[in-house]
């Protein structure tokens, strides 16, 4: 299952030496750590990458920041926009806090096949000028657990993929010069120096983690963007639902649904696309509330929506008759896994 907040992370902290750290230090190890993941399969030469430097004694101080840049091939050779950032921190004279982050697209493996993950993993990494660097690797896949976080056991699955972590940490660690600090357990798993423990031996720390909280985390996601409203459907449904598959440049985003038995409907953004698939969702939300104030009941809602997507030069709906799944769990389960 691929998740919106991360399954376990990482820590690493560096001690520097008398000059200090300045912020090119900091981003250069930022991609050291990315090479060392794209070494070993995990990430590959795409990605978002932001910086911030903040003032030490107030975190609202904030005087440079830079979010949404692209991670370029070479991301910091002359006139790239990471470097260009990098230059302006470099510049600035007295205690600040340099913070640059790595989102990494890559691939899970399952029976061989790669599935793509937009957020596979997160990079951060903290200069304190003269005092600290401190390295965070977050992964957002229970791909690495031999227990999904619905609580399945994945053997195969984990054969296949563990193993690539346990050398990126490795191949992290020599690089930093310093074993891993492991992130304290969290209701989906518990990290350990070489990937997660064993949910099987000790249990789950909670029955179902994904359904439990992933599920209504990515309905806060998806509502953040937009005003709250009591001009909507049901969130949630026990009946079997009706659903059709978004598309937005060619890349499933999510499934656009509605119950066959009462007034739910929604939509289940496809975590695996990454953020676009919340930007998207909220769109189609605002949608679904359109058809809800000109009194169309759930199925009519559906099928209107499909036929008058917010952005008709970017947006595709995959059938051209709506499918049917089981229930809104299936479809939820279905949006999370691929």
């Amino acid at each position: 299952m691929i998740t919106s907040e991360a399954i376990g992370d990482w820590n690493w902290e560096v001690t520097p030496n008398a000059d200090g750290i300045r912020p090119v230090r900091a981003a250069e190890t930022a991609v050291a750590v990315w090479n060392v993941l794209a070494g070993n399969g995990l990430a590959i030469p795409v990605g978002k990458t932001s910086v911030s430097v903040r003032s030490v004694g107030d975190s609202r101080d904030v005087r440079v920041r830079a979010d949404g840049l692209s991670l370029e091939p070479d991301p910091l050779s002359a006139e790239t926009a990471l470097s260009r950032a990098v230059a302006e921190a470099d510049s600035l004279e007295g205690d600040f806090v340099f913070d640059v982050r790595i989102e990494c697209p890559g691939y899970w493996l399952e029976r061989g096949v790669k599935h793509r993950a937009e957020k596979l993993f997160v990079i951060r990494v903290e200069a304190w000028k003269k005092s600290l660097l401190v390295v965070t690797l977050e992964t957002y896949t229970d791909a690495w657990l031999t227990m999904d976080t619905r609580d399945r056991e994945q053997s195969e699955l984990y054969t296949e993929n563990a193993p690539r972590l346990a050398a990126a940490l490795e191949g992290i660690s020599s690089l930093l010069g310093i074993a891993p600090t492991p992130g304290d357990p969290n209701r989906h798993a518990t990290p350990t120096e070489t990937g997660f423990e064993d949910p099987r031996i000790e249990g789950p720390a909670y029955d179902d983690s994904w359904g439990t909280f992933e599920v209504p985390t990515r309905s806060g996601l998806l509502r953040s963007g937009i005003p709250a409203s009591e001009d909507e459907y049901q969130e949630i449904t026990d009946h079997p639902v009706r659903y059709f598959t978004v598309q937005r440049d060619g890349q499933t985003v999510g499934f656009l649904w509605a119950s066959a038995g009462d007034e739910a409907a929604g939509y289940e953004p496809r975590t695996a696309a990454g953020d676009r698939a919340f930007e998207a969702g909220s769109e189609w939300l605002l949608r679904l509330r359109t058809a809800h104030s000109c009194g169309l009941n759930a199925l009519a809602a559906l099928t209107w929506a499909a036929q008058n997507p917010p952005r008709p030069e970017i947006d595709l709906i995959v059938e051209k008759a709506p499918q049917e799944a089981p229930s809104l769990d299936f479809l939820e389960d279905l949006s999370g896994r691929y």
